[in-house]
């Protein structure tokens, strides 16, 4: 079934700007999977029965997230090591969202992720 928006305003979670929904069009606006398919693949994911790639394809609630296009296609597969979000103010939601996919599925977390991760989350605000 065909997803279809008429409109209104997105966040785009990685860089903080607002993006006009039906101004970008289908092309504008992208869907991300946090934790890359190619990743998940390559860590263990091939092992998998047919019914759980597919529900880890396509997690809304974990690893599923409205971007914009322009970012997500340079992001493309690059795990936390290769390519964080462009605003470092988004860094710890990206974090969160890809330790909780990670966990999520029992997908591993590379030792370059993780100190990526690490980095990130060191710089999360702290509640008072």
């Amino acid at each position: 079934e065909a997803c279809a928006v008429g409109g209104g305003l997105l966040v785009d979670p990685y860089t903080g700007r607002i993006v006009d929904v039906e101004r970008a069009g289908l092309r504008g606006i992208h869907v991300d999977h946090v934790y890359p398919l190619s990743a998940a693949w390559d860590l263990g994911a091939w092992r998998w029965p047919a019914g759980l790639r597919a529900a880890f394809a396509n997690d809304m609630d974990r690893n599923l997230v409205a971007v914009a296009g322009s970012v997500n296609t340079r992001k493309s597969d690059s795990t936390p090591a290769d390519r964080m979000p462009p605003a470092p103010d988004r860094h710890c939601f990206y974090a969160a969202r890809y330790l909780t996919a990670a966990v999520a599925y029992g997908l591993p977390v590379t030792v370059d992720d993780h100190d990526a991760l690490t980095d990130a989350a060191g710089r999360c605000p702290r509640g008072r």
